[in-house]
């Protein structure tokens, strides 16, 4: 029997018209895990499997009242930051987080696309830094991002230095690395306390991070323990992934619903 109420996640994020990542890769995934998906845009673009061709933020007034509509209504219990885009976006998001201060923040902070194409410049990189930082409890950056924010070439000092910017957890993954295993790293309290190995899958994924950093948040959403999110995260996108299609010219995409599949 379905729950009477569902756990409500609140996602801030982009449009991506491929249905790959952005927001519906938010949807797919929160809804996999039984929790409730509401959703505030943060910009539309113009992209498909491949790459990102045009964004455009959306208006910060907007963003703010949307957010406060829904937060005065839904119990949210967890909120999920994805693409940001523009600094005065990074700003708006800030002064939400700051009217909430005990809500579990999850940070997917969406520098560049798959193809490369940056999506955050020097001064959104500082506003991220300097305004969202601090409020984030689970920050998942791949390791590109990682040392993009930490200014730093070594993963273990970035890990460290993204702590002592104001994150209670840093989620480093590895698919970026040159290794035959995908590690990723979770850091908390100056140090890396758990480092997780997963088998490398075969392809390149549109959406893979969106996906990684809204099952947290819906995990989160639930209550539980900060490695047990992490832990089970990591398990239900390493599942999307390899069940993932390829139904463009470029990337794959995660199968977020793999679960719904007859497996006879």
């Amino acid at each position: 029997m379905a729950p009477a109420t569902k756990p409500v996640v609140l996602c801030f994020s982009g449009h991506d018209p491929s249905g790959g990542a952005g927001i519906q890769a938010d949807i797919e995934t929160i809804v996999s895990h039984q929790c409730h998906a509401a959703n505030i845009i943060t910009a539309l673009t113009d992209q498909d499997t491949s790459n990102v061709k045009k964004m455009r933020p959306q208006p910060a007034a907007e963003i703010i009242s949307q957010a406060r509509t829904i937060l005065e209504d839904l119990p949210v219990k967890a909120i999920k930051i994805g693409l940001i885009g523009h600094v005065e976006t990074a700003r708006a998001i800030s002064t939400i987080l700051s009217d909430h201060p005990t809500l579990p923040v999850i940070l997917d902070p969406v520098l560049a696309t798959g193809g490369g194409t940056a999506l955050a410049n020097g001064a959104l990189l500082e506003s991220i830094i300097e305004l969202l930082l601090p409020r984030t409890t689970i920050l998942t950056p791949n390791s590109i991002e990682a040392r993009q924010l930490a200014k730093s070439d070594d993963l273990q000092l970035s890990g460290t230095k993204l702590l002592a910017l104001g994150c209670k957890y840093v989620l480093i993954t590895g698919t970026h690395e040159h290794s035959k295993a995908v590690s990723n790293q979770l850091f908390h309290k100056g140090t890396c306390i758990e480092t997780y190995n997963w088998d490398r899958l075969p392809h390149s994924y549109h959406g893979s991070g969106c996906t990684l950093a809204a099952s947290i948040a819906a995990l989160m959403a639930y209550d539980l323990k900060v490695e047990t999110c992490v832990q089970e995260a990591q398990e239900y996108t390493w599942n999307s992934l390899h069940a993932a299609y390829r139904p463009g010219k470029g990337q794959h995409i995660p199968n977020r619903l793999f679960w719904m599949q007859d497996h006879d």
